[in-house]
């Protein structure tokens, strides 16, 4: 980061105000690129990578399509057929549909509440490269003619190594893995964000919609995610370890498998859909030129959507028998979820019919979305009928239903985003010709390939077969289908032209070039890294509107937090309710450690493809270390705060608080954590009550004794803990090295007996699926005290070092956090791994 002269006084001159603001948050070129965390950029660099992940994709679909246009034509073979089918649905879902509308919002969301960046820059730059790396481990299977053909679902027992030997599986399973890594840091990023960094005035009921949708993402990422990345790792280890977590003969089941994917795979229909809603709740206003009708039924349909959409994963399991009461439950869920969806789109239409609407290129496709989507609830509110359900089930009904909802409810709102926000990309108005062309192919064709696959299905074509005899109905709505397909391809390449061209070719956009209200179109086009020069005070819901002069007077810093004489990357830290600013959060600049961490994770996941399990082992160890020495410059470090202090009468920074933004962080983290261990313990007790061998050691060596001795130790150290804090809110922090040191001791020996536990327990993890959860429910517990011990220890150094302390205070109340969960996780697996069979018999 750059110094600057502290002695000087902020500038008056706005031209030489800029450019101080520059020489803080300006970012490198050449290889120093790697090391920009700027939201601004590594936003377009998700958006930019999963335009080729889509591009890709799609090329697979016209494989498909080519294949299945005439009955009997074999342009490829069943094997490679079955790797494609599987690849673009993994490639369409993992790696363009969630990583696309991250990372539209990771460039949006700062802009929009006005803020300067996101509060963890670092995690954004760490989750666009595993990301990134994730996706080519990925597709590199397809190259190496090992790609996973088990479908994008990868059911077990088809994917597990009995039927699956090869490595087909374990590219899809570890390459997903390294991509939700991706998803789930960008959910907690944005989740802290949006409470936490709200310019001035921005309370709740004044936040753009589109901030709101996001936020409701945001969380369903954070709970929704985790059961699959929970069943990626069981079945990594049934593939690689042998642990029969799956395998009915040893006590699993492979339903197990599709429970933890569906808890994680209806809720990802409406993480891909609610940000697509977000747009269109965000530019109808603009081409209405009038506020959206019913703000809050808006709001209360968003959370309402997100909510119910957990409680939708049987939904997608109607045919695998479970009970009848079941059934019922889910099917009126299912039914249940389209009234906050029929919220939305009535206050939609109410604005457009109360609104002027002018029909610009996005407007086209906002229609289209309306059209689309709703065809594809309707067509949802009839697979939720339980009968229903069961004569189409695995028809290429379902296939098109599901893409009439991701396509409809994603796509198009995504078309309509990139051509109204394609201004705030480049500076240079789109093409309305070449718009119109692309939108009106890709409708038609789009339209043509899956209305009439509803027909397909209905008259009993199954997914996922590679050819069909002629003769059964299905030659001629097959061979519309595929043309329909090649005309939507068309039309994806008349956009891309058409982008290409507008680069070069547009018309260069003027300040706000739509009116539009939102605060995104207050920074200059396209946007400085810092966003603001001033941070502006917000009094309604649309400030462009209320304040047409926004932007310049942002721009002559007539407004707040314009100090950049200290050093330091700032914005505002708000209270999350009001907005009212609470302290300032100073940001950590460019930086090495999320690429050096991403390298290594990248190096774990193909040692582990290779099964290198040394190699894997150093990768991880090397993994480690990274991210310590990246924490390590947090705080009160000089590298993160070259100058403490503030101008006057503003509020102290974050790290002289104890509310600072890693507070919030490690919180929606744990909950993030918390959801996979719950899923867990889900498993543990389904495999209880469901599998029909279950087995129950007779002489179990696990000694229940000594995990309550642990359990009780890490329970002194937890109390011992939460004392610190208090003491330093009450200035008396004069032993704070002495008593984290002794908390870190405590935290050895627990973690020590924690160990010898399991060492000692003598479980058969290859034989019973029993011993393989005890083995990974202690496994888990055992790597979560660890991780709390050594970060307590990092704190008693960093007290020596000045970083931590009275001035200091709030690293502590961070570290107290996760000493609290795993306080919570080793009595819940002590009551869960030992009570539990106790009091059931033992059988």
């Amino acid at each position: 980061m750059t110094q600057l002269d502290h002695s000087s006084k902020p500038s008056t001159d706005p031209d030489q105000l800029h450019d101080q603001f520059n020489d803080v948050w300006g970012n490198p070129r050449g290889w120093r690129a790697l090391t920009i965390v700027n939201h601004t950029t590594i936003g377009l660099r998700f958006l930019v990578t999963g335009a080729v992940f889509f591009l890709i994709g799609g090329l697979m679909a016209m494989l498909i399509r080519t294949q299945l246009a005439l009955p009997g034509y074999v342009l490829m073979e069943p094997e490679v057929y079955n790797q494609v089918f599987t690849m673009h649905g993994s490639v369409m879902m993992f790696l363009f549909a969630v990583p696309m509308m991250e990372g539209l919002a990771v460039y949006l969301i700062p802009k929009m509440i006005g803020a300067r960046d996101l509060i963890f820059p670092r995690l954004s730059s760490l989750g666009y490269f595993c990301y990134l790396f994730g996706g080519i481990i990925l597709l590199s299977s397809v190259f190496l003619g090992v790609a996973p053909k088990a479908g994008w679902f990868m059911y077990t027992p088809l994917s597990s190594s009995a039927h699956m030997p090869g490595v087909n599986s374990d590219f899809w399973l570890l390459g997903i893995t390294f991509v939700e890594i991706s998803a789930v840091s960008a959910g907690v990023e944005l989740v802290v964000s949006i409470l936490r960094t709200r310019t001035s005035g921005m309370a709740l009921h004044k936040m753009p919609l589109y901030a709101w949708y996001i936020l409701v993402m945001a969380l369903m990422i954070v709970f929704g995610f985790p059961p699959l990345i929970l069943g990626s790792i069981l079945l990594e280890l049934e593939r690689a370890a042998s642990m029969p977590f799956f395998d009915p003969a040893k006590g699993g089941d492979p339903v197990l498998w599709q429970h933890l994917f569906w808890l994680f795979g209806h809720p990802e229909v409406y993480i891909i859909f609610l940000p697509g809603a977000g747009i269109v709740s965000t530019l109808l206003p603009v081409f209405c030129q009038r506020p959206l009708v019913g703000y809050r039924w808006v709001v209360l349909g968003v959370l309402t959507t997100g909510f119910l959409s957990f409680g939708l994963w049987v939904h997608h399991m109607f045919t695998v028998g479970i009970p009848a009461l079941a059934l019922g439950f889910f099917s009126a869920a299912s039914m249940l979820v389209a009234i906050p969806t029929g919220v939305q789109i009535f206050a939609w239409i109410a604005t457009l019919w109360l609104g002027k609407p002018v029909y610009h290129v996005p407007m086209l496709w906002l229609v289209g979305f309306l059209i689309v989507f709703v065809c594809g609830g309707l067509t949802g509110v009839m697979v939720a009928l339980v009968p229903f359900d069961w004569q189409v089930h695995d028809t290429h009904f379902i296939v098109a239903h599901m893409h009439y909802v991701l396509v409809g409810g994603m796509f198009f709102p995504l078309m309509a985003g990139l051509y109204y926000w394609l201004p705030h990309f480049s500076g240079r108005m789109p093409s309305v010709r070449l718009g119109r062309w692309g939108f009106w192919l890709v409708f038609i064709g789009f339209n043509t390939t899956f209305l009439i696959m509803h027909w397909t299905g209905l008259i009993g074509m199954p997914r996922r077969v590679y050819t069909y005899d002629t003769g059964l109905g299905w030659d001629l709505p097959n061979l519309i289908s595929s043309i329909g397909s090649f005309i939507m391809a068309i039309g994806i390449g008349t956009i891309l032209l058409d982008i290409v061209l507008h680069f070069r070719f547009g018309q260069p956009a003027k300040t706000n070039p739509w009116n539009a209200d939102t605060l995104e179109w207050a920074t200059s086009l396209p946007p400085s890294p810092y966003n603001f020069v001033s941070l502006p005070d917000v009094t309604d819901r649309h400030p462009l509107w209320t304040d047409p002069d926004l932007p310049n007077s942002i721009a002559r810093a007539e407004h707040s937090l314009k100090a950049i004489d200290h050093g330091r990357r700032e914005t505002w830290g708000s209270d999350p309710l009001s907005g009212k600013v609470r302290e300032i959060i100073h940001l950590p600049g460019n930086s090495w450690w999320p690429f050096v961490a991403s390298v290594f994770l990248a190096v774990l996941c193909l040692s582990l493809l290779n099964k290198f399990y040394w190699v894997a082992l150093i990768a991880t160890v090397a993994t480690l270390i990274t991210l310590f020495r990246w924490s390590w410059e947090n705080g009160a470090h000089p590298a993160a705060a070259p100058d403490a202090q503030t101008q006057p009468g503003e509020p102290p920074l974050h790290s002289r608080t104890f509310d600072g933004p890693g507070l919030w962080g490690m919180g929606v983290t744990l909950l993030a954590n918390g959801t996979l261990y719950l899923s867990l313990l889900f498993g543990w007790f389904y495999l209880w009550t469901v599998s029909p061998e279950w087995m129950v050691p007779e002489h179990s060596d696990l000694n229940g004794w000594l995990m309550l001795t642990s359990a009780v130790l890490l329970t002194i150290g937890t109390m011992w803990m939460r004392l610190v804090p208090g003491r330093l809110r009450r200035g008396s922090g004069g032993q704070l090295m002495l008593n984290l040191g002794a908390i870190t001791a405590i935290g050895a020996v627990q973690w020590a007996l924690l160990l010898w536990l399991l060492m000692t327990a003598n479980l058969k993890v290859t034989e019973t699926a029993h011993d393989a959860v005890v083995f990974v429910i202690l496994a888990y517990s055992l790597i979560h005290c660890g991780l709390a011990t050594i970060l307590t220890l990092l704190q008693t150094l960093r007290v020596k070092y000045g970083y931590v302390g009275d001035k200091a205070p709030y690293e502590v109340v961070v570290v107290e956090q996760l000493w609290y969960y795993n306080l919570g996780v080793i009595w819940s697996a002590y009551a869960a791994i030992v009570l539990f069979p106790n009091a059931w018999g033992g059988a």
